[in-house]
Formats: structure tokens, sequence, C-alpha cells
């Protein structure tokens, strides 16, 4: 199958300016901003096919109980439903493909990264009337129901497993050696989970040189949203000159050693260095 490439620079344009505004409206969409991450992705995803997406996750909620009760019944509910009737899981092989981290991809394939699934998850509880939201544990994206006190987590990378408080505590300290901490279990921002996807997205182009396309796209949306780390700046200065933009990645390169050199000289004048080197590649 021909891996996804993003589209034309002018629908590119277009679904970046989209992505702009939902990012800075009063309640970001969730499953609108993954479907924007995914038509940057995939040249083939049209409007029609971002509208589908959207009706697949409303027809998914509309065949959940009624609400079914308390966390611990939607947590069931949702297992039964996407885990175990539709299928919806992960494994190992998923974190190769690209297509794990674009929100239409796993609505078709019923495969994805842990974060991925948790927004179908999330979507699909959140139409019925569920209270819930992610949970970005360190390495390992889950979903909780209900309040603080009533939490209840479900992987839906295992098929929407409910997890017990050993549960939890073991995908923490298999991730990071560390124990389970109570800041770990307060629900993800949305543009919090766009970001980590971003971030994945990223990590997947960076093991992939021939594909500095898409960390170049993955890293742009990465800038747009309000709250970003300030070195995107340098990396996607740095794709710039691999992807023989000299004077552009060179400029970029000026004005984050211009920001850098407040708190770390040294640091700036390093990346001034590759500035003029970029500049020298045009000779």
């Amino acid at each position: 199958m021909r891996p996804p490439y993003p589209p034309p620079p002018e629908r590119s344009a277009e679904l970046r300016r989209r992505f702009a505004d939902e990012v800075r409206s009063e309640r970001p969409d969730l499953s609108l901003l993954c479907l924007l991450v995914g038509a940057a992705a995939d040249g083939s995803l049209d409007e029609a096919g971002m509208d589908a997406a959207q009706i697949e996750l409303d027809g998914l909620a509309g065949r959940l109980p009624f609400r079914p009760g308390g966390p611990r019944s939607w947590a069931v509910s949702l297992r039964e439903l996407l885990g175990e009737r539709c299928g919806f899981r992960g494994s190992a092989a998923d974190y190769q493909r690209l297509e794990s981290s674009l929100l239409h991809s796993v609505l078709q394939r019923r495969r994805g990264l842990p974060i991925l699934l948790s927004v179908v998850w999330m979507e699909v509880a959140r139409r019925a009337g569920a209270h819930v939201y992610g949970v970005a544990l360190p390495g390992h994206f889950v979903v909780g129901f209900g309040p603080e006190e009533e939490q209840v987590l479900a992987d839906p990378f295992d098929g929407g497993r409910v997890l017990t408080g050993s549960d939890a505590e073991l995908l923490v300290a298999g991730a990071t050696g560390a124990p389970l901490q109570p800041s770990m279990l307060v629900p993800a921002e949305p543009l919090e989970v766009v970001l980590r996807i971003l971030n994945n997205i990223r990590a997947w182009a960076a093991a992939r040189p021939e594909r500095s396309d898409v960390a170049l796209w993955a890293v742009e949306l990465s800038l747009l949203l309000p709250s970003h780390p300030a070195r995107l700046r340098y990396e996607r200065a740095q794709l710039l000159v691999q992807r023989g933009d000299f004077l552009t990645g060179a400029t970029e390169l000026d004005a984050y050693a211009d920001v850098v050199e407040a708190v770390d000289e040294s640091a700036a004048a390093r990346v001034r260095r590759q500035a003029l080197s970029a500049r020298a590649m045009l000779n």
C-alpha cells in the first residue's frame, strides 16, 4: 500500500489556517484537530472523508447503551463495543506505521497507537454523554472516566481493558522505572493531546530521513499551538536546511539564536555557526 503523502501546497496552507483557527478557539474540537492532522499527512483525505470520519464516530456513539451508569459501567460498555465487537486495539507493529497516528486511518483499520485509540474512545464516549478524558501516563496514553475521586482507567491499546490501580502502576514503572504519581492521572487538555500526537509523528519521521516532509509539516503544525517548546523553531530551521532551503533555514537559525542568547550565549554562538554553514551551501 502506498504510504500517505501530504497534499499540494495550496491545500496544505488551507489546512494550516483551519488548524490555527481551531487551536485558538474557546473550546478546541479534538476530533476535528486530529482529522486536520490526518489531512495534512494524507493528500487523499478530502472534506468528504473528514465528514465520513465524524459520521463514523457519531454512529459508534449511537451503538452504546443509553447512559450505562457510573464510570466503571461506561468503561465496560466502551470496551464491549469498541474493543470486543468492533476490534479496535493496538500491537507493536502499529508503532512502525504513520497511519497509526492518523484518526481517519485508525477508524478504517481499527488499529493505532495508544493515544489515537484513546481519541476514538474519548470521542465516542463524549458523544454518548460520558464524563471522559485522556490521561497522559508516561509512555502510554489511556482513558479516564468519572470524577477524580471515582476515576476508572481503561487501556484502548489493549482493547479497552479496565485497569486496576496496580495495572496503572505497572504501566508507569515499565515506561519510567518510577512510581505512579497522582499528578500523572490528571485529565489531558485537547491541545496537550494534539501536541503529543504531533510529537509521535515527529519521532516516526526522525527515524526515516527520507520522510523529512512529514517531520516538517508536523513541526509547523506544532508551532501553531498556543503553547509549544521553543526548541521546535530550531528543529524547523534544521529541517529546512536538510531539505535544501538553505537561506530560509539560516534565517530561522539566526532568529532562534537571538532568542537563546539571553540565557545561553555559547549555545547561541553554535547556532549562528550553523546558520553560516547553511549560507555557505548556497555558493
